[in-house]
């Protein structure tokens, strides 16, 4: 599927890998919406993609319906889902503060792996009633992470949720493969995004030294270029990539 003139809908595009899939997807000629739970940020991103900002929780089905009605209202049916929303956390089952509160892990599990699949049925449910562009109807894109295979100490929740959407990308590529909607998901390595702008540079530089090659943080751009390429490739299904520069996490 080509980019010009498509509806491409982004959660979390007001931020990060989100973003910079707002800027690549436009340049391509895409008609951007922009989710994300900060307003702020989505109008900002929206306005520079030319696109429209929509404000809404992942894990709320009517905001997110909502969202979903509004970018169709001004772009038509979207036919590309980037689910890029999600949160991070980092705390030990059993620490100096105690065990690991229940009520943390069932919320990154809810924004990350609930809130995926809260997106990716409700696109789904639209989409399926639109007629396809030559041989599908459209393309969903999801977010895991590298923590889904090697998650490090203290990232229990982060990990499960994300081995829970690597886990769910093959089944719904099967379920939504007689609807011509393909499913995919990228798994990135250590990117500089704002969940590592809280570091300084000598710990964002020792992070990217673990770095096979190259040896850095990878960039959002180079995400937002893979996005971009599943979207184009009409025979990538089913999978989860690895965007990582060939690291595997150490357990620290």
């Amino acid at each position: 599927m080509q980019l010009k003139e498509v509806a491409v809908l982004i959660t979390g595009g007001g931020s990060g890998l989100g973003a910079a899939t707002a800027r690549a997807m436009a340049d391509k000629g895409a008609n951007i919406a922009v989710l994300d739970q900060s307003k702020e940020n989505a109008e900002k991103v929206a306005a520079e993609v030319k696109g429209i900002a929509l404000h809404a929780d992942v894990t709320d089905e009517e905001q997110v319906k909502a969202g979903i009605a509004k970018a169709e209202s001004a772009h038509g049916i979207a036919r590309v889902l980037m689910n890029c929303a999600g949160i991070g956390g980092s705390q030990r089952i059993v620490g100096r503060d105690g065990v690991y509160p229940l009520a943390k892990f069932a919320r990154i599990i809810n924004v990350n792996l609930i809130g995926t699949f809260n997106c990716l049925r409700l696109f789904a449910e639209r989409l399926v009633t639109a007629e396809p562009i030559g041989e599908e109807r459209g393309v969903i894109i999801n977010t895991a992470s590298v923590a889904a295979y090697e998650g490090q100490i203290g990232q229990i929740a982060y990990s499960a949720s994300k081995g829970g959407i690597v886990g769910l990308t093959l089944p719904a590529a099967r379920d939504l493969a007689s609807q011509k909607i393909r499913v995919n998901t990228i798994a990135p390595g250590i990117f500089y995004t704002p969940l590592l702008m809280g570091l300084n540079e000598e710990a964002r530089k020792s992070l990217g030294a673990q770095v096979p090659h190259p040896a850095r943080l990878g960039e959002p751009p180079e995400y937002a270029a893979l996005a971009v390429h599943i979207v184009e490739n009409a025979m990538l299904n089913g999978e989860t990539i690895r965007l990582d520069g060939a690291i595997r996490m150490a357990p620290r």
